[in-house]
Order: structure tokens, then C-alpha cells, then sequence
């Protein structure tokens, strides 16, 4: 022990309240938006957890949709994960870059199969080896159609209607209304097929005006790796298609290991993804992670006391405290601070991005709710969101390329079930609206002006 270092003490959300402050900000006047790294930034402070009972591509989808971004867990194979990525690189965007295509001699039962699989209405028909389109197929020429062994150049659409390169939304508009189709194909100047426009892209575009998305209009999305070299592979393939942020997701990031994967995840990819890691509690944690390349850190270690960090090893920060640390340290280097664990409501939600943070990880709030994984069972009069434990124990065997996380105490329990809680939207409507309550009592308008105005009174 540091026999003179004082015994320091350490604060909690529930320890403290924010002091209220002159103000002229109405809780509709405040502005959420907020960096989530050095060069993303999203809409609201958001962030569901990269826990397999929390995100997958449905919560990834729905939380970029309202402003915010989703982590797909890794509890799953690389290629599972990577899929997991595309769907919600898929979902929407100004134009569906590499479209899933079908040849003309597929059976319509393939088809069929890609449509469903990949959740969409239409399929480019793609002549080989030339790669040209010569046709499209849709729902609409297969309905009740019962051949499924008849070939799909039979029942496509040979009259393509297709612009060449990039073209404006307006236009877009234009062609699919006049030739009143719903998929206008984009192709290049061998009439080869580079992207699909779609009448419901054009629509989600404008039904979710305030969603996080990329420069070519996509949804953003994260995803977990661990350590080692199989951190490595799945970054590198989840960056390929199209993963935002990458984020190092370890129990105890101040360690050699951590430190080395940031470090070469940043080498091998530095200008194609976002690196956030941790979970550290200290400055000198940060300091080493932002050293190694991170471009945000997450702070979180036994932050409340039923954390198995605490009850097994005797070792915890308060998520308060754990903020206090770390922010002067990320501040100075223009780093985000992004809070994982402690937050339980829209009230440490505040106290949270008061003492420091840009963004907060939502994990068990989110959990039970319909785009969460799982299944909706009943039970003596209960709605429960259950993930299937052998499901779960088959989704990532152990592999000589895998490191598991030596500090990770948190083992799945025999019971996955959690209270079924509807739509995640709810949820997050909440946490906005009592975010932008606190940080109207305060006078601040925005995020950085909470940070900066935000004062803390202890309760006890």
C-alpha cells in the first residue's frame, strides 16, 4: 500500500444532485448533439451496449435512427458479426452501395432466400462474368408465384430503368416517380450495377431526420472486439464493411494487452475507423490508451457496488469519481469521455454528462426491449425477454486466435431473462427528456455548455 497517499473519497451519481442555475433554456430549446470520438459526432448522447442480450443490428438500426449509435456484440462468429454490420450499413442511406444481386439462371427459390434473409423488396439481375444488369427482380413478380425451381430470368424485369454515377436526390425523386417504380439502378459507365436508389430509403431519409449517419447518408454503427488477434481480424473485417467505430472492449484497459491492440487497430486502419477503448478509471489509464491511439476513452470499473469487480476482487471506482478522473486528462487531448455503467435513469443520465462525459452506454435499460435480442415469453402473468443460454454458448466457440478478457469477471447467468419493457424508443425518449430537463435547470443549451456550467452538491 502507498502507506502516505491519503484515502481519497468517492462519489457516486446518487451521492450528489445538480445545482440549478440561472437560466433562459427551456427543455425544448436544448440541443443533444455531441461528439461520440475525435471526428463522429451524433445526435443524442446515446449509446446501447455491445452485450448480447442488448445490440444487434435491429437495436443498431433503431438507436442510430433516433440520433444514436448501437455496439454489436462479438459473443457471435466473425463472419456472424460482420453481417450484423452490413445489415445496418444496408438499412438506409442516399444509395445502397453493392447491392445484394442474383444471376439470371438463380432459381427463383434463391431468390426468394436473399430477399428474406437480407430484408429486402428487390433483387438487380446481374449478368456473369460481364457483371452487367440485365434485369431486376421484386416481390411484386414473384407474388404467388409457386416454381420455385424456375430460373429468375424468366419472371424479371428486363426494363431496367438506371442512371449512370452519382445523382441527386431530386432527380432520383423524378425517375421513380415518372417510370412509377420503387428501385432505380445506378451503374457505371460499362453498365455495370454500383448501387440501388429506393423509393423507402428516400422516405427514411425523411421520416428520421435528426439519425446519425455516415457521409453517404448510411446509419452509424459500432461494434466490440477484445484482444489479441482476433480483435484484430474482426476489426479489420467489420471495417471493410463499413463499421464507424470500432470500440476495444475490455474489464481493465490499463494493461499491455489493451494498450497493443488500440495501438495496432490504429496502425492497420488510421484513416478508415474510430478506435474507442477501455474501460479504464484513472488519468493514467486514459493517458496510456490516447498515447496508443484511442479516439475516445470509456470510462467504467466497479462502478456500482453489485459490480463483480467489487463484490469478488475489492475493486471500483464511483462512476462519478471515475469521470473526475479521467476528463482533464481526455479534455486536454480533445478526447471524448463516454460513460459505461452506472447510469439506471434520466437523473444519473444528467450527473453523468455534467461531471464530463459526451455520451453515455446504456446496457440493462435497454435490455428486454423489442429490439433487443431474444424471445417474448409469458410467464404466472409476466411478459419476459429471454435469450436462449445454449444459444448464446454456441454463438462464439473458443478459438486459438481468441483472447478472453483476464479481468472479466461478469460470467452470463443460467437465467438470460429480463422484464420485457416495449420499444426501445420509449426508453430513450425518457432519457432525453429528463437529460434536457437537467440541463435546462442549469442554463445550458448544449452539451458542452452542461459540462461547463454543471455544479454538483453532495446529499450526503
Amino acid at each position: 500500500m502507498k502507506r502516505n497517499a491519503a484515502i481519497r473519497e468517492a462519489l457516486n451519481f446518487d451521492d450528489v444532485l445538480l445545482l440549478p442555475g440561472e437560466t433562459a433554456v427551456k427543455p425544448g430549446d436544448v440541443v443533444t448533439r455531441t461528439r461520440l470520438t475525435r471526428s463522429i459526432e451524433i445526435n443524442i448522447p446515446l449509446v446501447s451496449a455491445g452485450s448480447d442480450n442488448v445490440t444487434e443490428s435491429a437495436m443498431a438500426i433503431a438507436l442510430a435512427q433516433m440520433g444514436g449509435l448501437g455496439i454489436i456484440h462479438d459473443n457471435m462468429p466473425l463472419g456472424k458479426q460482420v453481417e450484423e454490420v452490413r445489415r445496418v450499413k444496408r438499412a438506409e442511406g442516399d444509395m445502397v452501395q453493392n447491392p445484394i444481386t442474383v444471376a439470371p439462371d438463380s432459381s427463383v427459390a434463391e431468390a426468394l432466400d436473399l430477399m428474406t434473409t437480407y430484408k429486402v423488396s428487390g433483387l438487380p439481375v446481374i449478368e456473369q462474368p460481364s457483371q452487367k444488369v440485365v434485369g431486376i427482380i421484386t416481390h411484386r413478380d414473384l407474388r404467388f408465384f409457386e416454381d420455385f425451381a424456375k430460373p429468375v430470368s424468366e419472371l424479371m424485369s428486363k426494363e431496367v430503368i438506371s442512371v449512370r454515377g452519382k445523382v441527386e436526390k431530386a432527380m432520383a425523386r423524378q425517375l421513380l416517380h415518372q417510370h412509377r417504380i420503387e428501385k432505380l439502378v445506378v451503374v457505371d459507365e460499362q453498365g455495370r450495377c454500383t448501387g440501388l436508389i429506393t423509393v423507402k430509403d428516400i422516405e427514411k431519409m425523411s421520416r428520421y431526420p435528426n439519425a446519425a449517419r455516415d457521409g453517404q447518408g448510411r446509419l452509424r454503427v459500432g461494434a466490440a472486439v477484445t484482444l489479441g488477434k482476433d480483435a484484430l481480424d474482426r476489426a479489420a473485417a467489420m471495417t471493410d464493411a463499413g463499421l464507424d467505430v470500432v470500440f476495444v472492449d475490455v474489464a481493465h484497459g490499463h494493461t499491455k494487452e489493451a494498450v497493443g491492440t488500440v495501438s495496432i487497430i490504429r496502425q492497420q486502419r488510421s484513416n478508415d475507423v474510430q478506435v474507442v477503448a477501455g474501460n479504464v478509471a484513472t488519468a493514467d489509464a486514459a493517458r496510456s490508451l490516447i498515447d496508443a491511439g484511442a479516439d475516445a476513452i470509456k470510462v467504467g470499473v466497479g462502478s456500482l457496488p453489485g459490480a463483480a469487480s467489487r463484490s469478488f476482487a475489492g475493486v471500483g471506482v464511483p462512476q462519478l469519481s471515475a469521470i473526475l478522473n479521467v476528463f482533464e486528462q481526455c479534455d486536454m487531448s480533445g478526447v471524448p469521455v463516454i460513460v459505461d455503467g452506472g447510469v439506471t435513469s434520466a437523473a444519473s443520465f444528467a450527473k453523468a454528462i455534467g461531471a464530463g462525459a459526451e455520451a453515455v452506454i446504456i446496457d440493462s435499460l435497454f435490455a428486454g426491449t423489442d429490439e433487443a435480442p431474444g424471445e417474448i415469453i409469458y410467464q404466472d402473468g409476466q411478459a419476459y425477454k429471454v435469450v436462449n443460454p445454449a444459444a448464446k454458448a454456441q454463438h462464439r466457440p473458443l478459438t486459438t486466435t481468441q483472447v478472453r478478457d483476464p479481468f472479466k469477471l461478469d460470467e452470463d447467468p443460467i437465467d438470460t431473462s429480463v422484464h420485457y419493457r416495449g420499444s426501445v424508443v420509449h426508453m430513450v425518449n425518457q432519457l432525453v427528456s429528463g437529460l434536457k430537463t437537467g440541463m435546462a435547470y442549469t442554463g445550458a443549451r448544449t452539451i458542452k455548455e452542461m459540462r461547463d456550467k454543471a455544479e454538483f452538491v453532495k446529499t450526503k
